[in-house]
């Protein structure tokens, strides 16, 4: 598994390259956003190098060819990015495509993506640490809330100790979790660009001792070196927003899984709220469902 990031890993290896390599070298260090979407052949092009030369350049800093170094890169400059450099490189991919098949696509990549490398005895574990726990905190900002919050809502009807961690205001989110402790476990939601203050949340979080849980893209995401369990759901670039298909997939896995292990809490939790929305009419009722006006009663 490779921890350095692929743009360090080019930068270390720089003063032994040959001459070519370090013209490519120096294209993709200064042109990453580019350089992470172009073809080999495109890549040679823009830099006057020979297709075979820029396939060796990737084989020597460790891939088997050139697609796999170009997955790498672009994982890796996905958190580089600025949201005006992911609109020009989305308007660049999409092109003359059609836009909602394009994105459906991506989606089903990601997804079959995510199914293949996810690390099941990670899943396990987090699943254990979540059941274990006598408090479940759950920390996501930005355009991670919705995931973090969507976490919280179901996990809120399992398990009767579950806080999301979402204020703005940094001291009011240490506020938050300054009772956090070994016997806890802090669930952290971080996608690209990735936050900092969810990095600084999870290392106070760590400094406590409670076991911490990434959800993330990859294991050279910031979260990913201080949690105990990391879970990986590939995301695509879609312009300047991610899809956030497989996440979710990964969130509705870990919710069922983990109260899977608390069937009858939670079959008490859910009649008690059926008769809580049934009194307060929080639903509609389907058709049929109303009741009938007594016999000898005229209808209104």
């Amino acid at each position: 598994m490779r921890t350095a990031s692929l743009l360090v890993r080019i930068e270390d290896a720089y003063p032994h390259l040959s001459k070519s390599h370090k013209r490519l070298a120096d294209y993709i260090l200064e042109n990453y956003e580019k350089a992470a979407f172009l073809t080999a052949a495109k890549l040679g092009d823009v830099t006057g190098i020979s297709v075979s030369t820029v396939v060796r350049f990737a084989t020597q800093m460790g891939y088997e060819g050139y697609p796999e170094f170009q997955d790498d890169l672009q994982e890796t400059i996905k958190g580089k990015l600025t949201a005006a450099q992911r609109l020009q490189v989305g308007e660049d991919q999409m092109g003359d495509r059609n836009i909602l098949d394009t994105v459906l696509q991506a989606d089903i990549d990601s997804i079959k993506e995510t199914m293949a490398s996810i690390d099941r005895d990670a899943f396990d574990a987090a699943v254990k640490a979540i059941n274990k726990a006598d408090h479940i905190y759950i920390i996501g900002v930005r355009s991670s809330g919705p995931i973090a919050s969507l976490m919280h809502y179901y996990f809120k009807m399992v398990y009767p100790e579950v806080k999301l961690i979402r204020s703005a205001s940094p001291s009011e989110m240490f506020e938050e979790l300054f009772r956090i402790g070994p016997s806890d476990v802090c669930i952290g939601v971080s996608f690209p660009r990735y936050s900092k203050q969810v990095f600084d949340m999870l290392s106070y979080v760590k400094d406590r001792g409670a076991k911490i849980i990434a959800l993330t893209d990859n294991n050279q995401a910031p979260i990913a070196s201080i949690s105990d369990y990391v879970l990986i759901a590939r995301t695509s670039m879609l312009s300047f927003l991610d899809s956030i298909t497989a996440p979710v997939s990964i969130v509705n896995a870990l919710i069922l899984s983990a109260s899977g292990g608390r069937h009858d809490d939670v079959v008490r939790n859910f009649n008690e709220l059926e008769r809580a929305w049934d009194l307060y009419d929080v639903y509609e009722k389907p058709d049929g469902d109303e009741p009938r006006p007594e016999e000898g009663q005229p209808d209104e």
